[in-house]
């Protein structure tokens, strides 16, 4: 899978992904990551890629030309990936021309664009970015991502890409790096061949829109808190069983905005569980409810 990014700072991003599991993924082969600087493809002989905004109002807006020419140079660059990955040894580059003009052909099938790829642009007004959308865009062969600035991109040039607008959360960062570098890491993960082990990748939370069930490791006792006995009984479907309830119970006390899809997922036993454990979290709250009450009322005085 290939990360193309525009940034005005390729250095940052570039320094992110080439660290732990993304780093160790890009060694592999198994994802690449280009930053594209798109400073470098301004015209104005000063370097500026920002303007004030038509209209009056505080702050800058970043310019279409310099994103629209540095879009073109993306767009040529998946071109020559994909050309790369096309070729065999002994192909067009160093076989002569037939007579019917078959060399030429291949040239051509192979300098032709692979079809239009997806353009992501981080922004807080887009789609919020979760696990199941970090699941589509893992099907995707390349992602293009533009990193916004200032007050925002010149709208025409999202238009003229087809953009789609992705916010990672309900808040305003200085700039559109951040974002993409959490997008690849959560994107990568779902990459085959990025982390060790693919299981590692398919029970974790969100994971059939529940929470993870809790981990322990060594020692037995830390601080007087020991390790829950199944993990130690080497009972692998107690075990499972132990962590797919915990998966449940977190849930229902973490996000239960989640259970209303994550039940499409549960067995009758485990809606069952489900079931049950409403009703102790229900009294549970209702005791809490009760000695905060208590609380509120003041102490009689003494002697009566």
């Amino acid at each position: 899978m290939n990360f193309y990014v525009m940034t005005l700072f390729p250095e940052m991003v570039l320094q992110g992904v080439n660290t732990s599991i993304t780093g160790r993924g890009i060694k592999a082969g198994a994802i690449s990551v280009e930053a594209f600087h798109i400073r470098d493809y301004t015209l104005d002989k000063h370097g500026k890629t920002e303007d004030a905004p038509y209209g009056g109002g505080v702050g800058l807006v970043m310019q279409a030309q310099p994103i629209w020419d540095c879009y073109q140079a993306v767009l040529k660059r998946i071109e020559e990936n994909h050309c790369a990955s096309e070729q065999t040894p002994g192909d067009q580059s160093d076989a002569p021309e037939d007579n019917d003009g078959s060399s030429q052909e291949q040239m051509a099938v192979c300098g032709r664009a692979p079809g239009k790829p997806r353009v992501l642009y981080m922004s807080p007004q887009g789609r919020v970015f979760d696990q199941q959308f970090a699941e589509e865009l893992a099907k995707e062969e390349d992602l293009v991502m533009l990193c916004g600035h200032y007050e925002g991109v010149d709208e025409r040039v999202l238009e003229l890409m087809d953009a789609e607008e992705v916010s990672i959360g309900d808040y305003v960062l200085t700039g559109g790096e951040l974002p993409a570098m959490v997008m690849i890491d959560c994107i990568s993960r779902l990459v085959p061949g990025v982390l060790g082990k693919i299981e590692s990748a398919e029970v974790e939370t969100f994971t059939d829109h529940l929470i993870e069930y809790p981990q322990y490791s060594r020692p037995e006792v830390f601080m007087d808190k020991r390790v829950p006995e199944v993990l130690l009984s080497g009972h692998h479907a107690n075990v499972d069983k132990w962590r797919r309830e915990q998966s449940i119970e977190r849930t229902l006390r973490k996000r239960p905005d989640l259970l209303e899809t994550a039940v499409l997922t549960l067995s009758k036993k485990e809606l069952k569980f489900l079931d049950e454990l409403k009703l102790r979290v229900a009294m549970e709250e209702q005791e809490e409810d009760a000695d905060e009450e208590e609380e509120l009322i003041p102490g009689a005085p003494d002697g009566i």
